[in-house]
């Protein structure tokens, strides 16, 4: 089965500070629809404004994957780490037994354009750790770079989780091949849309193409492979509570020490999201 689905039908949040795209149910957007894909939980595209960044906030029992477009992102958290994160770089944070990070914007007039991707991890309770390496332009032109996976095989940064993620940059009639057993399943996620690939599809291979061949406008995409789709659970929508979505920080965020909160959330009301998209 193959299914489309537009960027312009992805839910949406503008707190001002922060623009966000949910490609899955996620704070106030929810869609029984879009709970999450196998393992894959999240895949939000923030845009964070000038000087404003997430406040300290917690995670627990979940891979988190931040990969930088455009701006940067600094990060700091209560593992010892104050990183800067460039487009090229790929940031994996395992959260175990509990961790609690900042991100933010440093620029006074460059906003931050990330995607945030969370995906469950196949072992819970495991210390935190965190990973960050650089992968160049001309490692991913016109094909697909494996940037996670379980093992760190290719020089990816590693996963506790049965998913590998794979980035690529394409134009034109660029176009890559990846083989896909029939016992798997694959997300693709260029800039602007998001296209899920079932079982059994294109007889057992994935190809990925610039956007632009169907008509659209795009350059970036990254594409996911999991082993097989899991019932998602309602309870597991992450909240805005849990991501410190409910007010910015316009300032230097101090990493501090507390309770950590759970990637396990309660169920919200229903909210209709907005309809459009920035490019």
């Amino acid at each position: 089965m193959l299914s489309l689905r537009k960027s312009t039908d992805r839910g949406y949040a503008d707190h001002g500070w922060l623009k966000s795209f949910h490609s899955f149910s996620f704070a106030g957007y929810y869609d029984p629809q879009h709970m999450g894909f196998g393992n894959l939980r999240v895949i939000n595209e923030d845009r964070i404004a000038p000087g404003s960044g997430f406040g300290t906030h917690g995670h627990r029992d979940m891979e988190i994957i931040s990969y930088v477009l455009e701006g940067n992102l600094a990060h700091k958290d209560t593992l010892g780490n104050v990183k800067g994160i460039p487009p090229g770089d790929v940031q994996r944070m395992s959260a175990g037994k509990g961790v609690q990070h900042s991100e933010f914007n440093h620029a006074d007039d460059q906003t931050t354009h990330f995607l945030q991707i969370w995906i469950e991890p196949n072992v819970t309770g495991i210390p935190a750790s965190y990973e960050q390496k650089t992968f160049a332009d001309s490692d991913k032109r016109g094909k697909l770079r494996l940037v996670a996976a379980p093992d760190g095989e290719q020089g990816a940064v590693t996963i506790h989780a049965d998913a590998r993620l794979y980035a690529g940059l394409f134009d034109g009639a660029e176009s890559a091949r990846l083989p896909l057993d029939a016992s798997r399943k694959a997300y693709v996620h260029p800039r602007v849309l998001a296209l899920v690939l079932g079982e059994r599809i294109l007889d057992g291979e994935v190809k990925a193409v610039a956007a632009q061949r169907r008509g659209l406008s795009s350059d970036e995409s990254a594409l996911l492979d999991f082993l097989r789709p899991t019932r998602a659970r309602k309870s597991d929508r992450p909240t805005s509570k849990e991501n410190s979505h409910d007010k910015p920080v316009r300032e230097t965020v101090e990493a501090r020490t507390g309770q950590h909160r759970q990637d396990r959330p309660r169920r919200a009301q229903a909210t209709r999201p907005a309809r459009g998209d920035e490019r």
